[in-house]
């Protein structure tokens, strides 16, 4: 998923908030001070390097000439970006973004288009930096913080961390039984009918077959028509069980502010309920918003205008899907349960204006606590 291009005058050049700026401009001043810093290099240098950029563009392999799969390779290099950074400023960026913190957890509001764990392709995420990030709120002697859960890459919001393995484990336990109650937020294109339910639509991976063959995750309804009457069919053994609760907080003509909880938790279970269920993709999902193609998200005219974009600069639009809410049972020596909100970034809060959305009245303010999260 493409981070948001900074080339769009007036729309996404302060759109990830305090801490993913940061890392962007981390990234400017090592470009800028590699230059300032450059001195005749000698032939061993000099071969080095060749080779070095030699591999490199060996690795990349041919420029592809589909223009789809061009498109797919520039949203991976601006992901890709956003990795670049040494660890230990990304460790210092999400040591700002912290929710909470008590001996037993530390919650941190997880920015977009990092990775939670390593993968291929993945130069950094958030799992190498836990060592990195415990010693800076602990000192040196710190152990590692252990994750208990994940989020995808392109979603914002709640993250839980914890201090002690048995204690990660417990939290898993909290999550695989389904005691831990998620709220999710998103801005969906299109506005679902009815205006709150539940979806409850098995959902299976499969091969798309096309222009450009890949994987994804879609639905396996257990009914369907045959000659105007409705037939139950067998279910896959692979389908998993999914249930969706949505309710529309804001609404125009053309987009909507959705409340999402998850009953389980299915892998792009949400991204696959919206576009696939209610035929009201997310903004800015350019993978599920169309079944046949891997391409940039296509947008109607009046919602682009509203966004202040040509349809040429859709592929920039980071996925609005942010973890709003999570709602912990008492755990160890905590006797209540543990309420966890995230303001959501200041893209989010961007869009939701030009669109004409309303976030619920208590969260009016949200653009500007969102860049400065602190403890609760």
């Amino acid at each position: 998923m493409a981070v948001p291009s900074c080339c769009v005058p007036g729309f996404w050049v302060r759109s990830s908030g305090q801490c993913l700026g940061s890392l962007f401009t981390f990234v400017s001043k090592r470009l800028c001070s590699a230059a300032a810093a450059s001195r005749p290099m000698d032939a061993q240098q000099l071969a080095e390097r060749l080779r070095a950029q030699k591999e490199k563009q060996k690795a990349k392999g041919p420029v592809p000439t589909n223009p789809v799969q061009r498109r797919v390779r520039e949203l991976v290099r601006f992901t890709e970006q956003l990795q670049r950074v040494h660890p230990n400023v990304l460790a210092k960026a999400l040591s700002r973004g912290i929710v909470h913190q008590d001996k037993d957890l530390l919650v941190i509001n997880k920015p977009y288009g990092l990775p939670v764990h390593g993968g291929p392709g993945v130069q950094l995420c958030i799992s190498d930096v836990l060592p990195i990030l415990a010693k800076i709120l602990h000192g040196h002697k710190a152990e590692p913080l252990h994750l208990c859960h994940r989020l995808d890459k392109e979603t914002t919001g709640v993250m839980v961390l914890a201090w002690e393995k048995e204690v990660a484990h417990q939290v898993q336990e909290l999550f695989r039984t389904r005691q831990v109650a998620k709220k999710y937020w998103a801005i969906t294109v299109r506005v679902p009918v009815p205006s709150a339910g539940v979806v409850d639509i098995p959902i299976i991976e499969k091969e798309v077959q096309g222009q450009q063959q890949h994987h994804k995750m879609t639905l396996c309804p257990s009914y369907r028509m045959d000659n105007g009457k409705m037939v139950r069919v067998r279910t896959s053994r692979n389908a998993h069980l999914a249930v969706t609760q949505y309710q529309v907080l804001s609404s125009t003509l053309s987009s909507a502010l959705l409340e999402l909880q998850p009953v389980t938790g299915i892998k792009h279970q949400l991204r696959v309920h919206l576009s696939f269920g209610l035929d009201c993709p997310i903004l800015g999902d350019h993978k599920y918003s169309d079944w046949n193609r891997l391409a940039p998200q296509k947008l109607s005219v009046g919602v682009l205008k509203k966004l202040g974009l040509p349809q040429s600069k859709a592929r920039h639009i980071p996925l609005h899907l942010h973890a709003r809410q999570l709602i912990l049972p008492a755990l160890q020596s905590r006797k209540e349960e543990l309420n966890l909100v995230c303001k959501p970034p200041r893209y989010f809060v961007h869009s939701l204006r030009r669109l004409g959305l309303k976030m619920p009245s208590h969260d009016q303010n949200g653009d500007e606590e969102a860049s400065h999260p602190g403890p609760q």
